[in-house]
């Protein structure tokens, strides 16, 4: 099976808030310097470093905002968060949880730090994604994923090497726990110091890896240090992660959805008429209620 090699490392792009509660480096699509193409079905990226928030009463986050046409993915690895949306599902998501959110035709979502967490403080780190949608299920109902990290599907890896959990797609035969529309592959690798991984995708599929904790050797040839991306070419299927320290890495491959995709704010449709026709619907109170 030929090797798939990294096409380049990136580090962190500048930061920016999110509302109060949410300091992260956009990887996708900014980071890349392209459009949402290059890492399709993967359209955005919002990484929280390690980063430390003081105790507050009032809890930090995103108020009620909309999303219609994808999917978005929450994965936490210091802190925890609280989501609430208006089809009526609501939790709290903590350390190694996830949190999987089909917006699809349309909801009302808002997300703040745990309440328990804000008047603690501490560190807080967590990964957002953006998952496209195939135009025949963005007019799917909405519905909510929470798991568990006792939940995930976890491989342990020969050696002590660590162990991989399984969020979506599968490793070595394991499935993962999240439902997904396309063929995605979401993993977690924890590995401990020289502990390998070895991971194979179809060379179509498009492929990151980012380092959440630790640093990392990728076939024995690019480092890839704390916080920073590896992107893969699309050329050969299979590659291996050691880890040169104890390393946490989230490994992202996915099948491209070959189809056009139009975007403005929280909206990801198919043309620009759609993205004005989700306009009106929000305008318009579609997308429920929620305070």
């Amino acid at each position: 099976m030929k090797t798939r090699n990294i096409e380049r490392v990136l580090t962190p792009p500048r930061p920016h808030m999110v509302g109060d509660g949410f300091r992260v480096h956009q990887y996708i699509p900014s980071g890349l310097g392209e459009g949402f193409e290059r890492m399709n079905p993967f359209i955005m990226m919002d990484y929280n470093s390690k980063f430390y928030f003081p105790p507050t009463d009032q809890p930090r986050g995103v108020g009620v905002h909309p999303h219609k046409g994808f999917e978005t993915v929450t994965i936490a690895y210091k802190g925890s968060v609280a989501h609430k949306d208006s089809a009526g599902n609501s939790g709290v998501i903590g350390e190694g949880d996830v949190q999987w959110m089909t917006a699809a035709s349309g909801i009302l979502h808002k997300e703040y730090h745990e309440e328990n967490f804000s008047k603690a403080g501490g560190y807080f780190q967590m990964v957002q994604l953006w998952v496209n949608l195939p135009a025949k299920d963005k007019k799917s109902p909405p519905k909510y994923q929470g798991i568990t990290n006792a939940e995930l599907q976890k491989v342990q890896l020969p050696h002590n090497a660590g162990v991989v959990e399984v969020i979506a797609g599968e490793y070595l035969g394991e499935k993962g726990s999240a439902s997904t529309f396309t063929p995605v592959h979401m993993l977690n690798a924890k590995l401990n110091k020289g502990g390998k991984a070895r991971f194979s995708f179809p060379e179509n599929y498009n492929t990151v890896v980012l380092v959440v904790e630790g640093n990392i050797n990728v076939n024995d040839a690019e480092e890839i240090n704390t916080d920073g991306l590896g992107l893969f070419e699309n050329k050969g299927e299979e590659f291996t992660i050691e880890a040169t320290d104890n390393a946490v890495v989230l490994v992202l491959s996915g099948e491209p959805i070959d189809e056009p995709i139009a975007a403005q704010g929280p909206f990801v449709m198919n043309t620009r008429a759609e993205i004005m026709q989700a306009m009106n619907d929000f305008n318009m109170g579609k997308f429920g209620y929620l305070e």
